[in-house]
């Protein structure tokens, strides 16, 4: 497949499948007979994160430093995540040279390391997805010289060797300018993975062969967007500005074609009507969390739960400079450069700090909840070995379990074309593999979950699941996409408590 480079002003606009054997076994090319909720195809091999109650004095104490060992010489650290019930954590600087680490935190003060991973053209990654088809597979990006670079893919089948299968350039790429033309993030939502290339655009790989991945498009914007995070949910992709006030929202019902969405390209403002550039963002309950950079720090709220009418909410500004934001429960979890923050956002049109404790040497960019502790993370000067500290937060360990906070497509969705993708978002990161065809299903709303499931593909990144038909849709259909009770769980375990629907119908063709 030949890649086409497609620009767009974005600013300008306003198969019947036969079904039935086995529980949890595919049919045909599209259907699929579902098995219980909990029947995970791919089980994990450690832990995951502990049940553990901190004393009070251990709150807000370092208590633990990771390294990625020898050849971790710069402890360039960003976000981490729990792959295979064991903490995961990229390292890399940003000229490349780096690996994935994996440790077991039953102790979350003593972490034992399980596996580790190098490879000399990893660059440092502040995003990683998860898909599962044919194997067990991570994405993160990659630089092999001055003018190479773009998206690296891992195998994880083996969490004790984790090995990089294979790398893809994207024309356009350059460094060292850290910010220009380089790729700033990926986001899987398989067999598409969405590149954040900064001046660049946003790539669209083909990666249903994670072991040779075949660039299909890339979108320029016009005027020029420096594009940082990339977020996909569903037929929606996100797309922020780095280091700038820009938001571009596309409809990827057809991945290999996005489309801007009229009304949803943006510049963030403060609850004053001041333009505010933000460093990063994430995506949750159908907000966007924007990490302030612009006159201090914090975050700045924005409503998408309509991509065609986004709308300012709420902010809190600090003394910081923001970095990078995630989302756990009612918290919001904010490297300001110089400290971390935490911030309530129970109620969005209101945001308050909760803590600004958090310290640790270097540029703290990035805070990443994991259970009733956080893990903070440095990317450029950190002490020798001491990149990234656990720090725990709340005494009490984590027996809530994730909730459904939004869906895109959303539930009562007509004429939907019948390529559509659906993805939901869960109110923190959810255990990748707990995310598979029996715990988030789409199946004919006219037969049920016995008789009219689709096959599909299911891909995880940090608090997004997307489900992708193996198929087209059949037109004029209804359809109910299920995150089911007991199904998919979060780090410690604690799976979803209540069954979440939405009705989805499909248009004519």
């Amino acid at each position: 497949m030949s890649p086409r480079t497609v620009s767009i002003s974005c600013g300008l606009l306003a198969v019947a499948c036969t079904r039935e054997p086995a529980p949890g076994t595919v049919v045909d090319a599209c259907a699929i007979s579902y098995g219980e909720p909990a029947d995970a195809p791919l089980s994990n091999s450690g832990p995951g994160a502990p049940q553990v109650t901190f004393d009070a004095e251990q709150l807000m104490q370092r208590c633990a430093f990771l390294d990625g060992g020898e050849e971790d010489v710069y402890d360039h650290h960003n976000l981490l995540s729990m792959y295979d019930g064991y903490l995961l954590m990229p390292w890399a600087p940003e000229w490349g040279g780096g690996g994935l680490t994996l440790w077991d935190v039953s102790d979350p003060c003593d972490p034992i390391v399980v596996g580790s991973g190098t490879s000399d053209r990893m660059r440092e990654t502040h995003a990683i997805g998860y898909a599962f088809e044919g194997g067990q597979w991570a994405v993160t990006n990659y630089i092999g010289g001055f003018d190479e670079g773009g998206a690296q893919f891992w195998d994880l089948s083996d969490s004790s060797a984790p090995i990089e299968v294979s790398t893809l350039h994207l024309d356009g790429f350059f460094y060292p300018d850290a910010y220009a033309r380089v790729t700033l993030s990926v986001f899987w939502q398989d067999p598409y993975v969405f590149a954040g290339g900064s001046d660049n655009g946003v790539y669209v790989i083909d990666a249903g062969d994670p072991r040779s991945p075949e660039l299909v498009q890339q979108l320029i914007f016009e005027p020029i967007m420096r594009v940082g995070q990339v977020q996909a949910v569903g037929n929606l992709l996100i797309v922020t500005e780095a280091e700038g006030a820009r938001t571009v929202l596309l409809d990827i019902s057809d991945p290999t074609d996005p489309r801007p969405i009229a009304g949803g390209d943006f510049l963030i403002h403060d609850g004053e009507g001041t333009t505010r550039e933000a460093y990063f963002s994430n995506l949750g309950g159908g907000y966007v969390y924007y990490a302030r950079k612009d006159g201090g720090g914090g975050i700045i709220i924005y409503d998408v739960h309509d991509p065609g009418a986004p709308a300012y909410v709420g902010d809190v500004s600090s003394e910081g400079n923001g970095g990078y934001v995630f989302i756990k429960d009612d918290l919001a979890f904010v490297g300001e450069s110089s400290f971390a923050a935490i911030y309530d956002i129970s109620d969005p049109t209101s945001p308050t700090p909760v803590s600004d404790a958090f310290l640790l040497q270097g540029d703290l960019d990035t805070m990443t909840p994991i259970s009733n502790f956080v893990v903070l993370s440095v990317d450029d000067e950190a002490n020798r070995d001491e990149g990234s500290a656990i720090v725990p937060f709340e005494a009490e360990p984590d027996t809530q379990g994730p909730r459904v906070t939004w869906a895109w497509p959303s539930d009562g969705a007509e004429a939907l074309p019948i390529s559509s993708r659906f993805g939901v978002t869960f109110s923190e990161m959810v255990d990748p593999k707990s995310a598979h065809v029996n715990s988030v299903r789409l199946y004919r709303a006219d037969e049920g979950p016995g008789q009219g499931g689709v096959a599909a593909r299911i891909s995880v990144q940090e608090n997004v699941v997307n489900l992708v038909p193996s198929c087209d849709l059949e037109p004029d259909t209804t359809y109910t996409l299920e995150v089911s009770a007991g199904g998919v769980t979060d780090f410690s375990g604690n799976p979803v408590e209540a069954t979440f629907q939405a009705q989805l119908t499909t248009g004519a063709l």
